[in-house]
């Protein structure tokens, strides 16, 4: 029975489903939590209404919403959730119009994001969680934190938060304080955030700054993950601050002394030093003297006497080499290193040792276009041009007279030491017939010869004492000779008459036609030859063989224009190169 009080107050209380009043806790279940709210009958509310850390306890008085009156139980409807939604939305949409940050708890994942408990329900985009979206959501379901509103749609009841701008807001502010207090030189303490092929960036506690690769040591370093790692903590050296743009430069080698401060002292000029090959390069090798510090040894500083064109020939990366110092410039921290001064240079002595005129014997050791190198001794060639084999035979190319492997006499010519060359000679070791020409061969003589080249313009008959002559078409035979190997071959024995001897162009012309000729018709003949236009003469034996043509014979060979030849003067060469070409400069000869 209902006392008289009891029934007075329910009297006066309307109950009108949609409406929020309160109730008492009076039993909690399994599933649900019974409340009286002064109805004839209690009310049921779905106990996963509620938080974990807001469990309801018999006897507390909570807000509930009237869903339903009755049901087909009897029992009354009510939501305790529902009820806090509709008294919440009134202070969210003063939240959101101020700008306001709300408290919630997250409380499950859905597509795109997760949603939150604020009092309503809201939705977290995934995008919005952190500075760097998190890759598992499901650890942040049922953690508590503070939200930015950043869209409020009171008519969809549509609720969108954003923890991250809450984030930056943060930082942003931690950032500019710190920058406020921070000037060059400080030793701050950081993360390493992320690594790049130019440096690392370190998180300063909420400001990144980066540590440029050439900043982290001394020495050489090929990428950043060979100092540091993501994740490590170390201390930097702030070295450049730029408040506008927030960007601060750091520094790891800063916190060590500069090796180069003493270089000059610790490493004097003609001093013999230690040190590893760390780098091969086109132009030479760097060699690591102590941790920061290395010098270049270029490659023209390997050998005195040897041409190499990469230093690779010599070194290997992590060698250990000895070299010395030949030059030290503190300002531009480079070193520069030789290995050829640390044996005697054998150019000192080549002057004394094979001075112009001394005979030398040696090794044909390579043959060019222009001449052959010949071995003097280890390290040393001299080279003869081919206008030295011969007095008197034009040499086109040296394998003519020699071939690799020869053992031959030569007589030195010249000596020239800042260049490193040895120009030396064969036919200096004889005289010059064409001195003693006019006791040899007169004009009017019958001499014996074999054709040796032919020419478009004549024929090349080897004489005796190693001379040649050259039989103009002309002079071959009564009738007219259209083509030269028409009427001659190489290897062909003639006979013909001396019809010129030019000791100045050092030249003799020869007559076939003239071999039966009285001494009237051979002065008829020479004054014709004289006669001859320039391009149809018989120009100088020396260039007279440039345009030779090439025979089957077997003593043939490549007959070449003299405007390609090197000059006389190129001497001592590596075998398979170009004397005559001196290598451009690669790079300086300097450490870099």
């Amino acid at each position: 029975m209902l006392t008289m009080e009891e029934a007075m107050k329910q009297s006066t209380i309307s109950f009108v489903e949609g409406e929020i009043i309160e109730g008492e806790v009076i039993e909690i279940r399994s599933k649900e939590v019974l409340v009286n709210i002064n109805f004839k009958s209690e009310g049921s509310v779905s106990l996963n209404e509620f938080d974990e850390d807001n469990q309801p306890a018999v006897g507390d008085k909570i807000e509930v919403l009237i869903e339903v009156l009755e049901n087909r139980d009897g029992m009354v409807e009510l939501s305790h959730e529902r009820a806090e939604f509709k008294k919440n939305w009134d202070k969210i949409n003063s939240i959101c119009e101020e700008g306001g940050v709300i408290t919630g708890r997250i409380k499950e994942i859905v597509k795109g994001g997760l949603i939150v408990n604020i009092g309503v329900e809201a939705f977290l985009p995934s995008s919005q969680v952190d500075i760097v979206p998190p890759k598992d959501l499901k650890a942040l379901v049922g953690q508590k934190y503070e939200f930015k509103i950043v869209k409020l749609n009171m008519e969809r009841q549509n609720i969108v938060l954003s923890r991250r701008e809450l984030i930056e807001e943060e930082r942003s502010a931690k950032r500019a304080e710190m920058l406020s207090h921070m000037t060059p030189g400080d030793v701050r303490k950081g993360v390493v955030k992320n690594i790049t092929d130019f440096g690392a960036f370190i998180d300063l506690d909420g400001l990144d700054g980066l540590l440029h690769i050439t900043d982290m040591s001394w020495g050489r370093i090929n990428h950043p993950s060979e100092m540091v790692t993501v994740g490590e903590e170390l201390n930097v050296v702030v070295l450049d601050i730029n408040k506008e743009k927030e960007r601060v430069s750091l520094g790891l080698k800063q916190k060590s002394q500069n090796p180069w401060e003493l270089i000059e002292s610790k490493y004097p000029v003609n001093t013999t030093i230690k040190g590893k090959v760390v780098n091969l390069v086109s132009y030479g090798a760097f060699v690591e003297l102590e941790p920061g510090v290395e010098g270049l040894v270029h490659v023209t500083e390997l050998s005195w006497t040897k041409k190499h064109t990469k230093p690779s020939e010599v070194l290997e990366k992590g060698q250990e080499i000895e070299a010395m110092v030949l030059g030290v410039n503190k300002d531009e921290q480079k070193i520069s290193l030789g290995i050829r001064q640390l044996d005697d240079n054998p150019w000192d002595a080549a002057g004394d040792k094979y001075s112009p005129g001394t005979t030398v014997k040696g090794k044909v050791r390579n043959l060019t276009s222009y001449g052959a190198f010949v071995e003097l001794e280890e390290g040393l060639d001299g080279m003869i041009h081919v206008s030295d084999l011969s007095w008197t035979r034009k040499i086109n190319h040296p394998s003519e007279l020699l071939k690799k492997g020869d053992e031959i006499e030569a007589r030195v010519l010249e000596v020239d030491r800042e260049n490193q060359r040895i120009s030396i000679g064969i036919k200096q070791l004889g005289d010059d017939p064409w001195d003693q020409i006019d006791t040899v061969y007169k004009v009017g003589d019958l001499v014996t010869g074999k054709v040796s080249k032919l020419a478009s313009f004549g024929a090349f008959v080897g004489l005796e004492n190693e001379m040649d002559g050259l039989v103009h078409i002309s002079q071959i035979s009564e009738d007219r000779v259209e083509k030269i190997k028409d009427a001659l071959e190489v290897g062909q024995e003639v006979k013909a008459r001396v019809i010129k001897i030019d000791k100045s162009d050092r030249r003799i012309g020869l007559s076939i036609k003239a071999a039966e000729y009285d001494e009237e018709q051979l002065k008829r003949e020479a004054e014709q030859l004289d006669q001859l236009k320039p391009g149809e003469d018989l120009v100088a034996l020396e260039h007279a063989f440039d345009a030779a043509e090439l025979t089957p014979a077997e003593d043939a060979v490549e007959v070449e224009t003299p405007a390609k030849e090197a000059p006389k003067e190129e001497a001592a060469a590596e075998p398979e190169e170009k004397a005559t070409e001196p290598e451009a400069e690669p790079e300086e000869k300097t450490a870099e």
